[in-house]
């Protein structure tokens, strides 16, 4: 049998059968459920990677890519710094002081962090910043704030604002906490509202007298690079034994492995609709076969092998599915066009890091669904065509 017969007969089996209607509608089934899991899938591996990333972004910014920490106390200074500044040009360094604080206004309380930072510096390193203070200069004992606290304590520019620090003081017989007012001269927003509650931000200088840190005495140092997982390795190299050096993932590895896992698992789940969809091209495919016995014998009869009769209806599923696979792919490309260029779904800003709809199909996610498409199919056409090869030409001529 030469190819543009097994190309004929598969034309031929995929018409429409006035007699046996149900097979192409099982063939059509098995298509539009294949079409549809690959659309489904695609969107959601998009979404996925989408709120991945945007996750990612904002945990970058607010909590820094890597940042240097002291095993004991005055170990990070200013010497460390200008060190630090000369042998790596190419990263950026914001030197800081911190401490836990109580915000308090009136009746109101909000537990959280202040950072005493070089703006200069803290620009380069954190964009929420450098976006805040585009037009503001944050003075001695002024304060920077973020949106979530302004919004619940209700504060204007130039209010007032508590801050009860964990430090006490001794006075006689008893100790008292450590208490100072800033004046409230800017709003950040990272989209977030645990970070926008619990962060504040004012010079250093304010901070280390408070405090009573000496000024060339950091509690730490913000690290910006392009490339933390590479550049940690070299700093690590680099820095003395009194310090260490942790990146932003590290604080975050449980809620990422949460992420993949329930990425996998979505996966997983959606494929399970392919899969079921591929039943249906092994029942249309079996019921095309029992449909054709007679005409099967014949062609067996006529000089045809076992292996041509397989090679037919093999083809025959897998046109089924790439079909399936191929429409399911572009209309899987073309939701993720609409949804990312039009505001169909908006997402409450203080639930999701980000208001629009985030979508970012990878490479990899992308041929993964393909190619896991494709190996369905095919073994969901094997057995069906196996079965149409084993037609025994004698019962069934004999019969007919």
């Amino acid at each position: 049998m030469k190819s543009n017969i097994v190309n004929y007969l598969v034309k031929r089996f995929l018409r429409f059968d006035k007699e046996q209607p149900f097979i192409f509608l099982s063939a059509l089934l098995a298509y539009l459920g294949i079409l549809l899991g690959v659309m489904v899938l695609i969107i959601a591996m998009a979404l996925m990677n989408g709120f991945d990333n945007e996750f990612k972004k904002k945990l970058t910014v607010m909590n820094y890519p890597l940042t240097i920490l002291p095993k004991f106390y005055g170990a990070v200074d200013r010497e460390l710094l200008h060190d630090l500044e000369d042998q790596f040009p190419n990263l950026s360094f914001s030197p800081y002081v911190v401490s836990s604080v109580i915000t308090r206004k009136k009746d109101k309380l909000e537990g959280g962090y202040i950072f005493g930072v070089d703006f200069e510096k803290e620009k380069i390193v954190n964009k929420i910043i450098a976006k805040a203070l585009r037009d503001k200069e944050i003075g001695k004992f002024d304060v920077l704030i973020g949106k979530s606290l302004q919004e619940e304590f209700n504060i204007i520019t130039n209010d007032k604002l508590m801050y009860i620090f964990t430090r006490v003081n001794p006075t006689g017989f008893s100790v008292t906490p450590l208490i100072k007012r800033f004046q409230v001269k800017g709003v950040f927003d990272s989209g977030l509202t645990a970070y926008d509650k619990a962060y504040n931000y004012t010079t250093i200088e304010s901070l280390q007298k408070i405090l009573s840190y000496p000024r060339y005495q950091y509690s730490g140092i913000h690290i910006f690079s392009a490339d933390p997982q590479d550049d940690i390795k070299k700093l690590a190299l680099y820095l003395p034994e009194t310090v260490v050096i942790k990146g932003w993932w590290q604080d975050n590895v449980n809620f990422f492995a949460a992420l993949e896992l329930e990425k996998t698992s979505l996966f997983i789940v959606l494929m399970l609709i392919i899969l079921i969809a591929s039943i249906n091209i092994i029942s249309s495919l079996l019921m095309t076969v029992m449909n054709r016995r007679s005409e099967i014998a014949l062609l067996l009869s006529l000089g045809a092998t076992t292996q041509e009769i397989k090679k037919v209806f093999l083809k025959l599923g897998i046109v089924i599915g790439i079909s399936g696979i191929i429409s399911g792919a572009i209309l899987g490309l073309f939701g993720i066009w609409i949804l990312g260029t039009f505001d169909i779904v908006h997402l409450p800003k203080d639930v999701y890091p980000t208001s629009t709809l985030p979508l970012d199909l990878s490479v990899i996610d992308f041929f993964s669904i393909i190619i896991g498409a494709f190996i369905i199919v095919v073994i969901s056409s094997y057995y069906p065509a196996k079965k149409a090869s084993e037609v025994d030409i004698l019962t069934v001529l004999r019969n007919e």
